[in-house]
């Protein structure tokens, strides 16, 4: 009952507020989505998916049979544009997800860095966590670069068996040894061959999506790209 009134109050308040910019709180004109033209511009975004050998990608190797991986934007404890996905996270915006999604993908879209991907995979949240939240804010992000690409989501296939502590406070080590063996594959063999994009939200150790990535560590033929949203820029 307390979960449905909080959805019902953050529904309410996105009639109000919703056509406001997510980071400076502006009025939206038309014509914009999500953040203003101004913000959007002064976005600190990485380009890292202009790059071979990117911060991102090192981040991964030796990890995982990686493609390719990037995220769209820094972000660093202050920064305004923490709101975009403070905003995500906690404030029921999941429709901020999808239309950050679309933006990143788009961008991304004329490097070809979504060449032959054949699925997107959200890493996925505990499924008591989801109930709280009402969402996956990995898996909004991953419908807005799935409906830009036209590459297929598969939310299912990955499952989240441990319920963990929050990341946030933790250190490099605590957060490598808080993801251990907490995903799990169903049906691997229609993974077999595949090229597999993970979506997620924000990149800082890599822990996570790490974690996410050794489940499918005996598909043969599997490659893994990363994407995420943001990247943490201490």
């Amino acid at each position: 009952m307390e979960n449905t009134l909080k959805t019902w109050f953050l529904s309410f308040l996105h009639l109000f507020f919703s056509r406001q910019c997510a980071v400076c709180g502006t009025p939206l004109q038309e014509g914009e989505e999500a953040i203003c033209l101004k913000c959007n511009m002064n976005l600190p975004r990485t380009d890292y998916h202009l790059r071979t050998d990117n911060p991102v990608e090192r981040m991964f190797w030796g990890k995982l049979p990686l493609e390719r991986a990037t995220s769209y934007f820094f972000y660093h404890k202050g920064s305004d544009f923490r709101r975009i996905l403070h905003q995500l996270k906690y404030g029921g915006r999941k429709d901020l997800g999808e239309t950050m999604g679309r933006f990143m993908a788009a961008e991304l879209t004329v490097s070809g860095f979504f060449h032959s991907v054949d699925v997107i995979v959200p890493i996925p949240l505990h499924p008591r966590k989801q109930r709280m939240r009402g969402y996956n804010q990995s898996e909004c992000i991953a419908k807005g670069v799935a409906a830009v690409t036209g590459i297929s989501l598969d939310a299912a296939s990955v499952m989240r068996r441990k319920h963990t502590e929050t990341q946030t406070s933790k250190s490099a080590y605590e957060r490598w040894e808080n993801v251990d063996g907490i995903f799990h594959l169903r049906h691997p063999e229609r993974f077999v061959g595949k090229h597999i994009l993970l979506v997620d939200d924000v990149l800082t150790t890599g822990a996570t999506t790490t974690a996410c990535a050794d489940v499918f560590r005996d598909v043969e033929g599997v490659r893994i790209s990363v994407l995420t949203l943001a990247v943490a820029n201490f």
